[in-house]
C-alpha cells in the first residue's frame, strides 16, 4: 500500500468534526505563514534598497575617493546585491555579481538594464566634480527566494484546498451512501415477511376453484416483488457478473410489461427473433435498469404511443436501445436526467435513472446515455454493455 494511499485511510478515518478543525487550524497556520514570509520580503526589499541609497549619497558626497574609502570597499565587495553603475557616456563604472559576458555586451546589458529597472528604481548620483552616474541594482537572490517563496505557499495552499475538497466530498458521498445502502437492506429484509405471507396465500388460492390466468399474474407480481427485495438486497454488496443471454433478460422484461401496459401503447422488442448475444451481467440488477427506463419511456408516452426495444452488438460491445414517441427530454437535460434528484415529473425522487447509470458504468463496466431525443417526437435511450468471451 502507498503511502498516499495511508494517508487518505487515515483521513477517512477521522471524524468528520475533526477533520473540519484539523483542515481549518492548517489553513489558519498556512495564512499567517505567507503573511509572514510576505512581511519579511517587503522588510527585506526596504533594507536593500536604503543599503544602495546610503553607498549612492557616499558617492555623492565623495567622489571619485571613494575607490580608495577601505570602509566602502569593504560595504561593496561584501554586500550580495546584484548592480551596475553606469556613467554619463553610457560606459560600466562598475559592476558586481552580474556576469561578464552580459555585462559587457551591449544588447545583452541593455536587456540587463531594463530587468533592473523593473526590480528597482535606478538611483541618480551627481559627484562634487560633475560626474553624473546611473546606479542599476536588482534583489539579493534571499530576496529573490523570499518574494517566491509566497508563490510556493500558495500553490501548496491551494492543492491542500483541493484536496480537503475532495475529502469533504468524498466523505459526504460516503455518508449519504451508506444510508441509501441501510436504507436499501432494511427494504429488503422488511419485505422479507409479506413476500413469504403472499406465496401462503397463493398457494391457498392454488388449491380453490380460481381462474388458473388470475392466479398465474399474481404470481408473476409475486416473483416480481421476490426481484425487488433481491435487488435492494444486492445493493452495496460484491456484484457478481456471469455469462448471460442478454436477449432473454431484455425479454423478460418486455413481457412482464406487456401485460400490464395501456391498450394505446405499442411495445415491440427485436430481440426474440435474433440470435444470442452473451454478455457479463448480475441479471437482478441489470433487469431493474430496463424496468427504469421502459417505465420512464411509459411516462413520457402519456397513455399512448410506440416504444420500441432494440438489440444490437458492434465489436466487443452489445447495445440496447429504448426508444419512445413520447415528449422529449430538451438537449440541455440529456446529461441532467441521469443526476440523483433531478426530474420533471410533477411527483417522483429523480433517483431510477440515476441509480440505472450506477448500475450500467460501476457495477458493469458499460455505459448509458441519450443518444436521440427531440421534444414532441421521442427520446431514444442506449445501454451499451461488454459482451462475453465464453
Amino acid at each position: 500500500m502507498s503511502v498516499l494511499d495511508t494517508m487518505w485511510r487515515r483521513i477517512k478515518g477521522v471524524p468528520y468534526k475533526k477533520r473540519v478543525l484539523i483542515i481549518t487550524v492548517a489553513m489558519i497556520i498556512g495564512s499567517a505563514s505567507l503573511l509572514f514570509t510576505t512581511r519579511m520580503s517587503r522588510m527585506l526589499q526596504q533594507k536593500e534598497m536604503n543599503e544602495m541609497r546610503l553607498w549612492s549619497y557616499a558617492m555623492e558626497r565623495m567622489g571619485e575617493s571613494y575607490h580608495n574609502d577601505p570602509i566602502v570597499f569593504q560595504v561593496v565587495h561584501n554586500q550580495k546585491i546584484p548592480f551596475i553603475l553606469i556613467d554619463q557616456h553610457g560606459r560600466v563604472e562598475k559592476y558586481h555579481l552580474l556576469p561578464g559576458e552580459i555585462v559587457n555586451h551591449p544588447d545583452r546589458r541593455m536587456k540587463l538594464l531594463m530587468r533592473l529597472s523593473r526590480q528597482n528604481a535606478p538611483i541618480e548620483i551627481n559627484t562634487p566634480h560633475g560626474q553624473r552616474y546611473t546606479l542599476f541594482y536588482g534583489n539579493s537572490a534571499l530576496l529573490d527566494w523570499l518574494i517566491f517563496f509566497p508563490y510556493l505557499q500558495l500553490a501548496v495552499v491551494a492543492v491542500f484546498v483541493f484536496f480537503a475538497f475532495l475529502t469533504f466530498r468524498t466523505s459526504k458521498q460516503d455518508e449519504q451512501n451508506r444510508v441509501w445502502i441501510g436504507l436499501a437492506k432494511e427494504t429488503a429484509h422488511q419485505l422479507g415477511t409479506p413476500i413469504s405471507s403472499l406465496m401462503g396465500w397463493l398457494e391457498y388460492l392454488k388449491a380453490h376453484d380460481i381462474d388458473p390466468s388470475a392466479i398465474q399474474e399474481i404470481g408473476s407480481d409475486l416473483q416480481r416483488l421476490v426481484k425487488v427485495a433481491d435487488r435492494f438486497g444486492k445493493i452495496g454488496s460484491e456484484t457478481s457478473l456471469t455469462p448471460t443471454n442478454l436477449g432473454e433478460v431484455v425479454g423478460d422484461c418486455v413481457l412482464y410489461f406487456r401485460t400490464r401496459i395501456p391498450k394505446r401503447v405499442t411495445l415491440n422488442y427485436n430481440g426474440l427473433a435474433i440470435a444470442p448475444i452473451m454478455v457479463q451481467m448480475n441479471a437482478a440488477l441489470f433487469e431493474w435498469v430496463i424496468e427504469n427506463i421502459l417505465k420512464n419511456a411509459l411516462d413520457a408516452l402519456q397513455g399512448f404511443g410506440d416504444i420500441d426495444v432494440h438489440l444490437s452488438e458492434s465489436g466487443e460491445w452489445a447495445h440496447i436501445d429504448i426508444k419512445d414517441s413520447g415528449k422529449g427530454i430538451a438537449k440541455s437535460n440529456w446529461k441532467k436526467i441521469f443526476e440523483p434528484g433531478f426530474t420533471t415529473k410533477t411527483r417522483g425522487w429523480g433517483l431510477g435513472l440515476s441509480l440505472s447509470k450506477r448500475i450500467v458504468e460501476e457495477y458493469h463496466g458499460g455505459h448509458i446515455a441519450v443518444v436521440e431525443s427531440e421534444l414532441g417526437k421521442g427520446t431514444t435511450i442506449r445501454i451499451a454493455i461488454r459482451k462475453s468471451d465464453d
